[in-house]
């Protein structure tokens, strides 16, 4: 897809604005009529276990303690909000396809959210047109192995799920059937056409267990962005990394090296110097920071960061933020 109408219409809006600080304004960049499509995609941490609903560390209580940070995303009777300019469809598993309006719920069950959370609120205030938010993640799984791109290994078409590659190629997959029949999964498209705008990725427990898995992951990671924009057909098409930040800054010294060798192996793709033909196209972001201690958590369980609803709101909010830097005309 050609990004260039869409960049010269947010230039031209720009050009035109006077006032300062540009990013706080609700709606930034103009309709032009085709809706804006991103792809979500990683395992369990991108299937989502932010819990919405209890007293500690979950959406409720943070709405109460941090009203100012979190208010707006409650109605008057403290229900989440409901957006009707973000829709999501996931077809991950066939068992629990949904598709809707985006609102809490699309994480691991109804009770959680994922990244697609604050990455389609980012989004969806950013774009004028709607947006649709494609969502393929899967638990327990590898970029090793199920996610591995067709360029790290020569391996037989997968046929099934466990079969190496097969992931990969169900990301590939959703996304084609899903742009070549909007109307059904996605009943309030205006047929004026789309643009398939970024991939968000955030993905690696699976891999950072495993030092083999560890040490490939950097090359099949530029493997994958560069197999996925071949085969959707986008040269350039943004990407957003967001790195396998649980622990924060203070891994157990037995596996500290390892784990933070994949977190910064996932990083190393926005290094300009290191990768200069992904300046400008692939972002990524640093997620450490975003580790809630399980005191101020629902859960104790260490993984999963620890089901903190504020953790992966803040990771989906980051990667939204970190696509815009990505599409904004300063960055083409």
């Amino acid at each position: 897809m050609n990004s260039k109408p869409l960049a010269i219409a947010c230039l031209m809006l720009f050009s035109f604005l006077l006032v300062p600080n540009l990013m706080a304004a609700d709606k930034t960049c103009p309709a032009n009529g085709k809706l804006k499509i991103f792809i979500v995609s990683g395992q369990s941490n991108m299937v989502g276990f932010g819990q919405v609903q209890g007293e500690t560390g979950t959406m409720e209580s943070y709405v109460k303690s941090n009203p100012k940070a979190y208010g707006h995303l409650v109605d008057q009777k403290g229900q989440p909000t409901v957006r009707d300019d973000v829709w999501v469809v996931n077809l991950s598993y066939q068992d629990k396809e949904k598709m809707d309006w985006l609102t809490t719920g699309f994480g691991a069950s109804e009770e959680h959210i994922g990244p697609e959370y604050g990455f389609g609120m980012v989004l969806g205030d950013y774009y004028e047109d709607p947006v649709l938010i494609i969502k393929s993640a899967w638990g327990g799984r590898s970029l090793v192995h199920n996610f591995l791109p067709p360029s790290s290994a020569d391996y037989p078409t997968p046929q099934k799920d466990g079969d190496r590659g097969f992931q990969y190629a169900e990301v590939v997959r959703h996304v084609q059937e899903i742009t070549g029949n909007l109307k059904k999964y996605d009943p309030h498209y205006s047929g004026k056409g789309y643009e398939i705008v970024g991939f968000g990725w955030h993905q690696g427990w699976n891999d950072r267990i495993s030092q083999p898995a560890v040490d490939v992951y950097e090359e099949n990671m530029v493997n994958f962005v560069n197999d996925m924009r071949k085969d959707l057909k986008i040269e350039k098409l943004p990407f957003v990394i967001a790195n396998t930040g649980m622990g924060g800054w203070n891994n157990p010294p037995r596996y500290k090296a390892k784990v933070e060798k994949l977190m910064e192996a996932q990083l190393a793709l926005s290094d300009a110097d290191k990768y200069p033909q992904f300046k400008g196209n692939v972002a990524g972001v640093e997620t450490r920071d975003f580790q809630r201690t399980t005191e101020e958590s629902p859960s104790k369980q260490e993984y999963h960061w620890n089901r903190n609803w504020e953790t992966y709101y803040l990771i989906g909010k980051s990667m939204g933020e970190a696509m815009i830097e990505l599409v904004e005309p300063h960055s083409n």
